[in-house]
Formats: C-alpha cells, structure tokens, sequence
C-alpha cells in the first residue's frame, strides 16, 4: 500500500482514475478467480498472492488521490508584499525572541492577491503582545511561496507545505494590530473541533511559556519542545550540535518519547495501584494503567500540535496499548503492520517522509531483533556477573542500550543518507552517553511535571528535566567536538531501494530464507559503491540568484553571502567540503535586485553596448586569470570560466544581456525577462524560465557539452501548479495545466 501511495505522488502526471479503479477491478477479478480455483481443488497461492498484492498497491494509489483532492491547497504563485487580514490558529516562540504564527487568512489589500492561499506562516521579529489562537491580526507582510527542491531529487519542500495545507511563508513589517473579525460568520465559524484544537493551541502555549519562563535559557527551550513541539525556540548551534551528535531525534515528539511518556505512566500507575493492599487482586490493574496512559498519550498528541511524526507515534503506541487491554501481545510485528496500515488510510503522503520511514525502519528492527532475542535458546547464567550484586541490571542495561542503538542507527542509516545525505560518525557514542538520562530522568521528570503543574507543584519536575537536558546537551558537544557529520551526496536509488527491501525481508521472515534479505542488502551496497552518481559541473537555484561550479570537492559561489538554507542542501548533495567565494566587489547595495527578481527603481539603460562589452571583457578576463572562483562586480554581474572551458555569465543589471550573451556560453540572471533566449546561441536562463523548471543541475556530457537536468520535467501536480500560474493575467501559461483549474 505504501508502494502505491508513493508511486501516485512520485508520477510526473497523475494517472488517471479510470486507471485506478481499473487495476483495483483487475485485482478482485483475480481474487475472485483464486478463490473459485481454490473451492474446485486447484493450486491457486501464486494467483491469489499477486492478486491481493496489486490489490493494496491500486488501494494505496486511490488513497493518495483521495488525500490530494481533500486537501487541494492554493499556494502563492509569485513573492508579493501585501496587507493581510487573518484569524490565529497557532504560535510559537522562535529564535531570538520572534514569534512564529499560522494565520488562517480572509482578505489582503494593496495589492489584492488573486490567488490568495488560504492558510499562511508568518514570522513577527518586531516585539509585541502575542496574540492569542482564536485571534484577529491586521499586518503588512512580506510572503514567498514555498521552495521547490534545491537540486533535482532533493526534497521538495512545496510538496510538503501543500499536505500540511500552508500556502505560503513570509515575515511581517512592523507590529501586527489587533482587529475585530471581518463579519459575524467569521467570529463564529469555528465548530466542535475546531474549539477544541483552537483551546489546545492555547493550553499548549500556556504550558511552553510557563516552561520556558521556570527553566531559562536552551535547556527551558529544549523543555518545553519535548513537552509541546515547539523546537524553533531553541538555539540553532544547540540544534546543530545535536544534530551532529546524533541526538536531533530527541527533540522531536516521535515514538520515543511517546514511548518513554506512556511507558512513565504505565509503571508509575500500575506500581502504585498495585501498593493499595488487596487491589491488585481485585482488578486489572495492569489494563487500568493502559487505559490512564492511552489517554495521557492522546492528550500529549494534543499537545504536540498536529505533528506528523507525533500523530504517527500517537497511532503506534495506542495500538500497542489497546493490545493490552484485550490481551494481545503488545509488541508484534503485526501490531507495526497495523500502524502503518492506519498511517498511510489517513496520511498517505507520510510514506515519502524520512520520519515515517525510519521510525518504522528503526520499530521493525527492535521488534524482530526483540522477538529474536526472546526466542533465543536459555544459556547458563554468568556466576561472576551474579556474584556481584547490581553488576548484572548493569550488564543488561548497557547491552540493551547498546543493542538499541546499533539496530536502530544500523536500520535508519540507509533513509537518512538517502534523504540527507551525510552520515553522523559518532551516533552510537551520542546515544549511549545521553539516552539512559534521557530515558530514565528527563521524560519522567517530564511527564511528572505536567501533572504536578495544575496544582503549581511542578517546579522540582522542571528542575530535574533541565538538570538532565544539561547533561544531555554536554554529552552532544563533547561527541560533537570529535568531528562532523561525513557528506555522502545523493546515492544510486535502485540500490538503496535493494538495501531497504533486504532490510525488511530479514526483520520479517523466520527462516533461513532471512538470509535473502542480507544478499539484497549486499548487491544494493555493491550497486552504490560501484555506481556513484556524477557531479554536475554547474548548480543554479531556482531564482537565478545563486550558481555554484564544482570542482572536485569545491564549489565556487557567485555570492559571497549565499542563503544557508540553498547551500547546505547543496554541499551535502554534492559531497563537496570547500566553498569558495567570489573576488571582486560582490557585496550588493541599496536597491540591489530583490529576492522576486522584480524591477529596481534606478534600473536604468545607462550603460551604453560599448561600456557593457568593456565590463564583460574585463570580468571574464579576470575569471581567465583564476579559475577557480567567480569574478563579480557589485549590481552588475559575475563571470567565471569552468573547469570544462564553459564561460559563464551571471546578471544583476539587465543592460549587460546583450554583451552578455555574444561573449559568455550560458548566462544566468534573477531577472524576470521575457526573452528565453539569446540571439547568439548562448543558453539563457532567466528567473521566468526556472519558474518552471526549478532549480538545474548541468552535466558535461562525453564531448563536453552541457546536458541540463532540470527539476520539474512538467507542471502537472497539484503541488507545482502556482509555479505555472501568471497573477498579470489571471491565467495559467504552462500548456499542461488546465487553465480552469483555480488551484
């Protein structure tokens, strides 16, 4: 099923629905088919196996066109400053004291946005009375669609926004003012579930707040988003040394910490009904403490705010404490099965995520390696381990901890090079020095504090929780100081697509046919190392404002501020550890181009066509001279000449196209032109034409000529569609989007 979902969502073009409900149709005839053979005596398993495998995947493909039509997000065609009006839904505490909101909007001005998304997230850097969920603000904002993949196979990050329903992200000028609602339909618009999420976004900002003002500083931060999710509060070097050491995961509310919450409860509940004399007799205790932590586990869903990977978690420990309510083996694979079954009914799209795919990744290798371990043949206790007494709960302990780690790290590594493309050296060290604390102080003080904090008795809890995140953060710098995350790049899919099934094959089967599994592995490693995939000689961004040429592991920039956010997917894509900047006086002025490639008032055609060929002529002489970086001048332009001898022209003042093109073989600008290409034969790439390509990668192909691989082949998904949307005209330009398609 998650095959199917993924298949449908990975498409250039969506199939068909008649396509669909044909391969469903298809599937139950050969059931049918089966099951008649069956009844009349006939060997039938190979029928009916691939019947209902084709089944789920056609089931898998209708739910992912389900999930596309119900959600049908409109997201920002096009960069636009406008004045909006909007409802709260939620806020949260961001770096250096910003606040970050989701706004449910219902009208913009000046200019009117004609696409208008409905739901956007807005950064407030300005100080300022928060406003409550529920509330009315009225504010200038500046709002950017959301980006597209930074390379081709990257993740796409408009994909994501269009699941999670925001349309658009930006930053508000000034201070938001508080408004009334709009008309009386809208004050009152929200029903029974909407109170409901609209108070929980209240209580869980209340609880962040409180926890963060009880425990200052990173560990207060780090506090309150294992409590309510709220991570952008936390300090981005803290985030990174965690991340580094292999601890990032912590602070995302997953199956770990839901699993380390419940299991708090369930203990701490059972153990102290089962200390009032004679009840344990009398009643199910141990299903009483299930039934209290499977509503402390929805509540702490609640609190997270909707996360994926919290509601994902939530679905697996609930139907592992239902198990133990009717007497079913908590921990089984079918119950992971289950779990998933129920994740990708309700979220299809989750299957793409990295954190459906480890977390399951990591479940299923505890369960089996578990399951394994328990079925394991009883050996002779260690006479020198039980002579000394508490050596042998140490001994356990350690070995489960370090068995923990190494299935869990050795089963997700494969997802997280694929999805982020480096891999963290010293995990196991990370996780072993800080998860027992975490484990055993930081979730239970955690989870103690939240029922102590009605009563304002939670001050001890939160002492001891950021007493161990102290601990758990000193642990991440010291394994952090041992050396960075190791850049990978992008790996060949098909082996990493062998190396996830023979994953899956050794956790499920039971005989010796596991060992299939381990030679899957073994072909898909052999297939990465021996097929790596070529680096591009050249990387433009889908605004047209960075490039970047690679030489062996460097890359030259054409800005000496390039974005982060661009350039981390980019050195760890393209496995390059050296970033060089440009010579020259790059750094741009006031009225420098802006980020939408739009018009600049003292753009001017100033520059006559002989000036402009002496500005180029003396860059690309520059770039002649070293080749190793770009040579710029500031508003103007960049040139550099690549390892292959390509000369490459880079544009901030659009005077300089025409000398541009007769003396460079591909220029770049962020400039929204209307000309596609130069007259010379050069290849133009201008930031109306990466709007509908995205972001490039450029190859040199066997005779040294540049093959461009662009992003988007097409814009036919709903999730790429404002990319083909023009706001001068109201109308789609791109031939293969309806044009009576509002979305």
């Amino acid at each position: 099923m998650a095959l199917g979902a993924a298949a449908w969502f990975t498409m250039p073009v969506a199939p068909p629905h008649a396509s669909v409900a044909l391969l469903i149709c298809v599937s139950l005839m050969g059931l049918a088919l089966g099951y008649r053979s069956v009844r009349a005596g006939a060997a039938a398993a190979p029928l009916l196996a691939g019947s209902a495998a084709l089944l789920v995947f056609g089931l898998g493909m209708a739910l992912a066109a389900l999930e596309d039509f119900r959600r049908g997000t409109v997201l920002l065609d096009s960069p636009v400053t406008t004045e909006i009006v909007g409802r709260v839904v939620s806020r949260e505490v961001a770096a250096r004291g910003s606040l970050r909101y989701v706004l449910d909007v219902v009208a913009t001005a000046a200019p009117v946005v004609k696409r208008a998304p409905q739901r956007i997230t807005l950064i407030v850097r300005a100080r300022h009375q928060g406003f409550s969920p529920g509330a009315w603000m009225r504010v200038r904002a500046r709002l950017s669609p959301p980006s597209g993949p930074a390379l081709p196979g990257l993740n796409d990050f408009a994909f994501d926004s269009y699941m999670r329903g925001i349309g658009a992200l930006g930053f508000a000028y000034g201070i938001p003012l508080g408004v009334p609602p709009p008309d009386a339909d809208s004050a009152g618009k929200t029903d029974r579930v909407g109170w409901l999420l609209e108070t929980t976004a209240r209580l869980r900002q209340a609880i962040g707040d409180r926890i963060r003002a009880s425990v200052p500083g990173d560990a207060g931060a780090i506090a309150a988003a294992l409590v309510t999710n709220e991570e952008r509060a936390i300090d981005r070097q803290t985030v990174e040394t965690l991340r580094t050491a292999g601890l990032a995961h912590v602070l995302a509310i997953s199956g770990l910490n839901m699993v380390l919450a419940a299991g708090t409860f369930l203990i701490g509940a059972r153990t102290l009904l089962a200390m009032v004399p004679g009840l344990a007799h009398r009643l199910p205790v141990r299903k009483i403490a299930a039934l209290g932590a499977l509503v402390m586990v929805g509540f702490y869903g609640l609190l997270s705010g909707g996360a994926v990977s919290a509601v994902r978690a939530w679905i697996m420990i609930s139907i592992m404490l239902v198990a133990v309510l009717i007497d079913r083996p908590s921990i089984s694979l079918r119950n992971i099965a289950l779990s998933a079954l129920l994740i990708i009914v309700v979220t299809p799209s989750a299957v793409l995520s990295p954190g459906f795919q480890m977390s399951f990744a990591a479940t299923l290798a505890l369960v089996a390696g578990y399951e394994r371990w328990r079925a394991r043949p009883p050996r002779d206790r260690n006479a020198l381990i039980d002579a000394v007494p508490g050596l042998a709960f140490a001994a356990r302990f350690t070995g489960g901890l370090v068995a923990t780690s190494l299935l869990g790290g050795i089963s997700t590594m494969i997802y997280s090079v694929a999805h982020f493309h480096t891999v963290t050296l010293y995990g196991l060290a990370g996780n072993i020095l800080a998860m027992p604390v975490v484990s055993a102080v930081v979730m239970p003080a955690g989870v103690a504090a939240m029922l102590a904090m009605p009563f304002g008795l939670d001050q001890p809890f939160l002492w001891l929780m950021a007493l161990g995140i102290h601990w758990m953060v000193a642990a991440a710098e010291l394994v952090a100081s041992w050396g960075a995350p190791l850049a990978i790049g992008r790996l060949w899919l098909p082996g990493v697509a062998l190396i996830a099934v023979g994953g899956v094959v050794v956790c499920i089967l039971r005989t010796r046919l596991a060992a299939l599994g381990l030679v899957l592995a073994a072909l898909g490693l052999a297939g990465i190392v021996a097929i790596p995939l070529p680096r591009p000689a050249l990387a433009i961004s889908e605004d047209g404002r960075l490039l970047g040429f690679i030489d062996g592991a460097t890359i030259a920039l054409n800005r000496s501020r390039p974005p982060a956010f661009v350039l981390d997917q980019w050195t760890a894509a393209l496995a390059v550890d050296t970033v060089t900047k440009p010579s020259g006086d790059e750094k741009p002025k006031p009225g420098a181009v802006p980020a939408d490639g739009g018009a600049r008032p003292q753009d001017s055609p100033d520059i006559e066509p002989q000036q402009a060929r002496a500005i180029l002529a003396d860059l690309l002489a520059k770039a002649a001279s070293d080749r190793k970086r770009f040579a710029c001048r500031a508003d103007l332009a960049c040139a550099a000449v690549t390892p292959q001898g390509w000369t490459i022209v880079t544009l901030d003042h659009p005077a300089l196209l025409g000398a541009a093109c007769d003396a460079a073989r591909i220029v770049v600008t962020g400039r929204a032109l209307r000309l596609t290409t130069c007259r010379s034969g050069a290849q133009l790439f201008t930031a109306r034409t990466l709007r509908l390509t995205g972001a490039l990668e450029i190859l040199s192909d066997k005779d040294g000529h540049p093959s461009i691989r662009p992003v988007f082949q097409g814009l036919a998904r709903s999730w790429q569609r404002h990319r083909a949307y023009d706001w001068r005209t109201g109308r789609f330009s791109d031939q293969d989007v309806p044009e009576g398609d509002d979305r």
